[in-house]
C-alpha cells in the first residue's frame, strides 16, 4: 500500500514497518479498502510503533445526549493522549468505518438522529446501504482488529442475560472476544446480566479472563465486587501488558478482557445505582417485561431512580477505563518493541536498519507562519474604509509548513526546519503542528513569529494580504547545517521561497554534491527567482510556479517573455511550455499549476512516457507536457484557496517518494487540493493515506491528460504536436 511505500522510502531501505511495536511486513499493516478510513493520526502512530487505544461510539450515538455525548467523547480522547497512547474512536459514516474520528465527524454523530448500533451482524447491511451508526464492542473489535490496534477500551461489556438458557439472549460481545484477538479494557459486566453464566461463556469461548488490581472479584460496572470471582488477576499496567503480549504471541485467535473496578470515590454511588437496578429488575417481573425489552427498560428507570447520577458514574468509569487502558497500550508498546542485544530476527534486522536511517526521510525548509483569514460574504468588497460583514478564522500556513503537514498527514513524516519568535503566537504555531517533526525549527529572541492577513472574497480567491515575514531572514545557513546529515541522507529536500538566496544557494550544493533531488516552491512572484540569481537552479529536480512566477524566472535568465498572460485555454498552455523549455536544461520537471485550469508537467520522457523519477540525464528522452484538469468542484464548495497548490504538490510528492506512476502522481496532488480548496485552514485536516491513495484516485472518473510531445528541430525552436 501506499504508505508501506512511503516508509520504505523514507527509510532508504525495503525494510519492515511497525505495528504496536511488533515489526512486520509492510502488506500486514495497511490494508485499506473503501470500506475503511484510518485517520492519519492513527496510520502515522501504527506505522511508528506508537501505541494505539480503540474506542467504541455506541455511547456516543445511544449513550447519552447531545452536548454531553460529544463533551464526553473529547475528554476520553484526551485522557488517552496525556496517557501516552494515540486515540481511535471507531464509528460508521455514509457506509465507511472510520478508525479514528476528526471533530466535525465526532459531531456528525453526536447530533445526527437515526443512527443505529452496528455490531458484527449489522456491518454488512449498514455498509451496503451507506447508513451511519456507532460501533458496538464487536464492532469496534473488528475495526480495531482490521487496523492492527490491539488495546480497546470501553465502559462494559454485554454478557449472558437473565434467563438467558431459555432465552438464548447472549451477547454477541462475548462470542466476538472468543474470535477477534484484541484485548478488551473495561468495567466487567452491569448486575442487570447473569454475571456467573457470563464468566462461564467466556471460559467455553477460550477468552483470557483477567481482573485489574488488587482483587480477583470480578467488577459489576457500577460496583466493585459481583460475588463472582474472575480466573486471573493482574496488578497493574506492565502485568496487564505481559499478559496480552503473550496472548497475541500465541495467535489463539482470542481476545483477552481484563476488568477494571469502579475508582474508590464513585463506589459510594455505585451503591445507590447498584439498589436501583435492583428495583428495576424487580419491576421488570412483575410487568412482565422480557427478552430485548429488559435493558432499555431498565437503564431508563435506573437514571430515574438514581436522578442522573447512573449516567455521571458511567463518564467516570469510561474515563478510568480510558486512563488504564491507554497505559497498558504504552507498556505493551514497550515489551513488544525490538530491544538491542536481544536475539534478532529478519524483521528485527530490517527495523534497526530502518531506525538507522530515519534521516533519510524527506527534509521542507521554509516558512511557518500564523494566518488570519478574513473571508467576506460578499464576492464585491468595500475598500473605502468600511467594514465588510463576513467570518475570521486563525490558522497556520507558510509554504514550507503545509508541505510538511501535508506531507505529513499524508504518511511522510518530513524534518521541518524554520523559525518562530519567542511569542504567544509561536505557542499557538506549535501547538498547531504538534503531529509534524518540528526539531528544525528556532525559537528565537527578541523575534516576532510571522504572520499574514489575508482578505478573501465570497469565491474565496485572495482580495488583499498583509504578511510580517522578517522572521524568515533567520533561516540561515548556520542555522540549517546543524542538520546537514539529514539533508546528505534524504530522499528529497523541499525549499519555499521565503528562505534567504544564501541558503538556498548553501542547501543546493549540498544536494547537488550527494545527488538528492531537491523540490523548489516558488512562493510568490517577487521570491520565485531567487534560486536562478546563481547556477543554483541547476541543482534543482522539480520546480512548481505559476504563469506570473515563470515570467520572473525567466526575466531573471535573462530571456525575453511576453507579459500579458492570455485568456485562452490553448495560448495558456502554449506560453507555460515555452516558458518552461528553458528550465528543462537542467531541471527533470516543471509543474505549471493553473490554478482552475488544474496543472501542467513539463518534462523529459523515457520510453515515451513523462517520468518523475530523476535518472542520469544522459538517459533522458524527448520533451513532453501533459495537462490533467483540475478535480471537478463548484464554486459553492470552495472556502478557501491559500493552501490548496502546496496540498497539490504535497500529494503529488508522496506519490513520486512512493514510486507511483505519473497520472496516480498527478492525481492524488489533485485530490489533496481540492480537500483544502474545501477546507478553512490551509492544509484540510482530512488529508490522510486513506482519502488520498490510490484506491481513491482509481475511485474517481478523470478525464484522459492531453499530452504535447515536443521534439526538438534546431536546437532553439520546438513543434508542439498535440494528441
Amino acid at each position: 500500500m501506499l504508505v508501506s511505500a512511503l516508509r520504505r522510502c523514507s527509510a532508504g531501505v525495503s525494510g519492515a514497518v511497525v505495528r504496536a511495536g511488533v515489526p512486520v511486513t509492510p502488506g500486514q499493516v495497511h490494508r485499506h479498502s473503501s470500506t475503511f478510513r484510518i485517520h492519519s493520526s492513527v496510520e502515522e502512530a501504527l506505522a511508528e510503533g506508537r501505541p494505539v487505544v480503540a474506542l467504541e461510539s455506541t455511547i456516543i450515538t445511544h449513550g447519552m445526549p447531545y452536548p454531553q455525548n460529544i463533551r464526553m467523547a473529547n475528554e476520553v480522547e484526551e485522557i488517552v493522549r496525556s496517557n501516552g497512547s494515540v486515540p481511535a474512536t471507531v464509528g460508521i459514516i455514509d457506509g465507511k468505518v472510520h478508525i479514528g474520528l476528526h471533530e466535525e465527524e465526532l459531531k456528525f454523530l453526536a447530533t445526527t438522529k437515526g443512527c443505529v448500533k452496528v455490531s458484527r451482524r449489522d456491518l454488512p447491511f449498514v455498509l451496503s446501504q451507506g447508513l451511519s451508526g456507532g460501533s458496538t464492542v464487536s464492532g469496534t473489535m473488528i475495526a480495531a482488529h482490521h487496523a492492527g490496534i490491539s488495546v480497546f477500551v470501553t465502559g462494559g461489556i454485554g454478557g449472558v442475560h437473565r434467563d438467558g438458557e431459555n432465552t438464548m439472549d447472549v451477547s454477541a460481545d462475548l462470542t466476538e472476544l472468543g474470535r477477534t484477538p484484541v484485548a478488551v479494557i473495561s468495567a466487567g459486566v452491569k448486575s442487570i446480566l447473569d454475571i456467573g453464566r457470563t464468566l462461564e461463556y467466556l471460559e467455553t469461548e477460550g477468552v483470557c479472563v483477567s481482573t485489574f488490581g488488587d482483587s480477583r472479584d470480578f467488577p459489576a460496572f457500577f460496583t466493585p465486587r459481583s460475588g463472582c470471582q474472575a480466573p486471573y488477576n493482574v496488578r497493574n499496567e506492565e502485568e496487564a501488558a505481559k499478559l496480552i503480549a503473550h496472548s497475541l504471541e500465541l495467535r489463539v485467535g482470542s481476545g483477552v478482557l481484563i476488568a477494571v473496578p469502579i475508582p474508590p470515590e464513585h463506589a459510594a454511588s455505585g451503591e445507590i445505582i447498584e439498589e436501583a437496578i435492583q428495583q428495576a429488575l424487580e419491576e421488570t417481573r412483575l410487568q412482565g417485561i422480557r427478552g430485548k425489552d429488559v435493558t432499555p427498560f431498565v437503564l431508563q428507570r435506573v437514571n430515574e431512580l438514581t436522578g442522573g447520577r447512573s449516567l455521571e458514574s458511567n463518564i467516570a468509569l469510561v474515563k478510568n477505563n480510558a486512563k488504564v487502558g491507554s497505559r497498558i497500550a504504552a507498556a505493551l508498546c514497550q515489551i513488544r518493541k525490538p530491544k538491542g542485544g536481544t536475539r534478532k530476527g529478519p524483521h528485527q534486522r530490517e527495523r534497526q536498519e530502518d531506525d538507522a536511517n530515519q534521516d533519510s526521510r524527506p527534509v521542507v525548509i521554509g516558512g511557518i507562519i500564523v494566518d488570519f483569514i478574513a473571508k467576506a460574504t460578499q464576492d464585491k468588497m468595500e475598500f473605502g474604509g468600511q467594514t465588510n460583514p463576513g467570518q475570521v478564522h486563525q490558522s497556520c500556513g507558510g509554504v514550507g509548513r503545509n508541505l510538511a503537514d501535508c506531507l505529513s498527514r499524508l504518511g511522510v513524516r518530513p524534518l521541518f526546519i524554520s523559525a518562530l519568535g519567542q511569542d504567544e503566537l509561536s505557542c499557538s504555531a506549535l501547538q498547531y503542528c504538534s503531529h509534524m517533526d518540528m526539531r528544525g525549527v528556532a525559537r528565537l529572541k527578541g523575534q516576532s513569529t510571522a504572520t499574514y492577513c489575508a482578505v478573501i472574497n465570497g469565491s474565496g480567491e485572495l482580495s488583499l494580504g498583509v504578511g510580517d515575514m522578517e522572521i524568515h531572514q533567520q533561516i540561515t545557513e548556520k542555522h540549517v547545517s546543524q542538520f546537514a546529515d539529514s539533508l546528505r541522507q534524504s530522499c528529497l529536500v523541499c525549499l519555499d521561497g521565503n528562505v534567504p538566496v544564501s541558503t538556498i544557494q548553501y542547501v543546493c550544493e549540498i544536494a547537488r554534491q550527494n545527488r538528492v533531488p531537491v523540490c523548489y516552491e516558488p512562493t510568490d512572484v517577487a521570491k520565485a527567482a531567487k534560486p536562478f540569481t546563481s547556477d543554483s537552479w541547476t541543482a534543482l529536480t522539480y520546480i512548481s510556479p505559476n504563469l506570473k512566477e515563470l515570467i520572473s524566472i525567466n526575466r531573471t535568465l535573462g530571456h525575453s517573455v511576453n507579459f500579458d498572460i492570455p485568456c485562452a485555454f490553448d495560448d495558456v498552455i502554449d506560453m507555460a511550455i515555452t516558458l518552461s523549455l528553458p528550465l528543462l536544461e537542467n531541471l527533470h520537471c516543471v509543474i505549471v499549476t493553473l490554478g482552475a485550469h488544474g496543472v501542467l508537467l513539463c518534462g523529459h520522457s523515457c520510453n515515451g512516457v513523462l517520468s518523475l523519477h530523476p535518472n542520469n540525464k544522459t538517459s533522458w528522452g524527448d520533451l513532453c507536457a501533459l495537462h490533467y484538469p483540475a478535480a471537478p468542484i463548484s464554486a459553492e464548495e470552495i472556502v478557501n484557496v491559500s493552501g490548496a497548490g502546496d496540498s497539490l504538490m504535497a500529494g503529488f510528492l508522496s506519490g513520486v517518494l512512493g514510486k507511483l506512476d505519473t497520472d496516480t502522481c498527478v492525481r492524488m496532488g489533485l485530490l489533496a487540493a481540492r480537500l483544502s480548496l474545501r477546507s478553512r485552514g490551509a492544509i484540510s485536516q482530512l488529508i490522510s493515506p486513506t482519502s488520498i491513495s490510490v484506491q481513491q484516485v482509481a475511485e474517481e472518473t478523470w478525464p484522459a491528460p492531453t499530452v504535447w510531445t515536443i521534439p526538438p528541430t534546431n536546437g532553439k525552436s520546438f513543434l508542439r504536436t498535440r494528441h
